[in-house]
């Protein structure tokens, strides 16, 4: 079982490597990382990573390699995000993608992870040699572990009326989906 908590298309490596690869449109086999495998899209591609990369605090690079996909720029866009961060609506700032919102992570989940790694930049290379040549680097650069994993939970806001959200915890107590308790009037 992967100690990454969201699925996608990656690979497991060496789980205390601090090297994390996103090979863009490409499929890469490497060795000495933590995880590597192709993001296609600059919005829930961008999510899998991050949750996915915080929840191993030995990964401390990341690299982005690869061809753009045409039309998404999800490299560019992931580069943005780590160095700009979200704004209120969940939009990656100076994002150049076509959709580029973190809508199923919360604002800790995009702090960890711009506090966590360095972005290194390596957008249109495809060479492999080239790309293993900089995680064998990376890897003796080695800063340590960051702390705790962080696990991002996915979540799914649904619409729904407050009156089918409420828990009744006692004949005459109900909690709130926001976590307020209030009593009942027993009749």
């Amino acid at each position: 079982m992967s100690m990454y908590p969201w699925s996608g298309d990656y690979t497991d490596g060496d789980p205390e490597s601090p090297v994390a690869i996103v090979t863009l449109s490409e499929k890469y086999s490497f060795d000495n990382a933590a995880i590597w495998g192709p993001m296609k899209t600059e919005n829930l591609g961008i999510e899998k990573v991050v949750a996915n990369v915080i929840s191993n605090p030995n990964i401390r690079y990341l690299i982005i390699c690869g061809n753009e996909i045409r039309g998404h720029r999800s490299g560019k866009t992931l580069l943005c995000l780590a160095e700009n961060g979200i704004d209120d609506n969940g939009r990656i700032i100076d994002a150049p993608g076509a959709v580029p919102y973190i809508e199923n992570l919360e604002q800790g989940a995009v702090d960890r992870f711009r506090e966590q790694i360095e972005v290194i930049d390596m957008i249109s290379t495809t060479d492999r040699n080239m790309v293993q040549k900089e995680i064998d680097g990376l890897v003796k650069r080695n800063p340590g572990c960051f702390g705790e994993p962080y696990i991002a939970i996915k979540f799914k806001e649904q619409p729904t009326s407050m009156k089918e959200c409420t828990i009744a915890l006692h004949a005459s107590i109900e909690l709130s989906p926001w976590g307020d308790v209030s009593s009942m009037e027993v009749k």
